[in-house]
């Protein structure tokens, strides 16, 4: 029931047929008694930077979710950005402070990390090569390395994007071994695939598996389907495997801190969601084709 108390978290991308987070989101605040809705909003490209200022003079705005297209275009409209947003060059959320200013953050990576230690991998100390330096790519980076990872290797089939990448986490984080230019997985014990690469039936594989070792763990970010091409041959070598939707549950948490929500686990949010599998699969199947 949305009442005249009722605060809100603004949706904020186009299309926004892929949007899921209202269906997660939602049943957890009904659940949990909390007074807040998650609202879609499909505000297009060319409209974005009016509507942001706009929508966060509403007083009963707890905050935004950002999504494509939107992602980079947020940080030129916000006063300032988390560490993980500035080397990930993107927001996905956006809070009002106290004294009015616009703080971004950036959440794919954390929900990332998230999901790793959920399953008992730690990444301190590890070897971690992440192919894809795009948006979701460069915010798992990040928190990689904030997370004390040893050293990061980066892999674009653009060279410039995985070298802008290293020199940005360079200078956020300095303790870190960063290389670029191979894709090679021998010798990692953490490979994440974070490029669309698995959205479509019959796309290569983003690493050569067979150079894969059995004890490595592998991770994805592709929603479109729980066990990619990439993940089933990964598990076939004996490595460990995180799907693409735990990130994104992982990291549903660290957003309802961020917006000084009650905050739950992830396993509570996949209990409570009300996801229509026909629609999911209609949703991806369409994002898969605009890719």
């Amino acid at each position: 029931m949305i009442t005249g108390l009722t605060t809100f978290i603004a949706h904020i991308g186009y299309p926004t047929f892929t949007f899921k987070s209202p269906q997660i989101y939602n049943p957890w605040f009904d659940q949990a008694g909390v007074d807040t809705v998650v609202v879609p909003m499909a505000c297009q490209k060319e409209d974005f930077a009016a509507f942001l200022p706009a929508v966060f003079r509403l007083q009963n705005l707890v905050g935004a979710l950002i999504t494509m297209p939107h992602k980079v275009a947020v940080c030129d409209l916000v006063d300032d950005m988390s560490p993980a947003a500035r080397v990930a060059g993107a927001c996905n959320a956006v809070r009002r402070m106290p004294d009015g200013r616009l703080l971004g953050d950036m959440f794919d990576g954390e929900g990332f990390v998230r999901g790793l230690r959920t399953k008992g991998q730690d990444p301190v100390g590890k070897r971690a090569l992440v192919v894809g330096a795009g948006g979701v790519g460069s915010a798992i980076a990040a928190s990689l390395a904030a997370a004390g990872v040893a050293e990061l290797a980066l892999f674009d089939v653009q060279p410039g994007a995985a070298n802008a990448l290293a020199a940005r986490i360079r200078q956020h984080f300095p303790a870190v071994e960063v290389r670029t230019g191979r894709s090679d997985p021998e010798g990692f014990e953490l490979v994440v695939n974070a490029t669309p690469l698995g959205m479509k039936p019959g796309d290569p594989l983003p690493v050569d598996v067979d150079r894969l070792s059995p004890g490595t763990m592998v991770g994805e970010v592709v929603l479109s389907q729980e066990m990619t091409a990439f993940l089933q041959a990964a598990q076939a070598k004996g490595c460990t495997v995180q799907i693409g939707a735990d990130m994104l549950f992982e990291q549903i948490p660290a957003y309802l801190e961020f917006f000084d929500l009650p905050s739950t686990d992830a396993a509570t949010l996949r209990s409570l969601a009300q996801l229509d599998p026909a629609a999911s699969a209609t949703a991806s199947a369409q994002a898969a084709a605009s890719v």
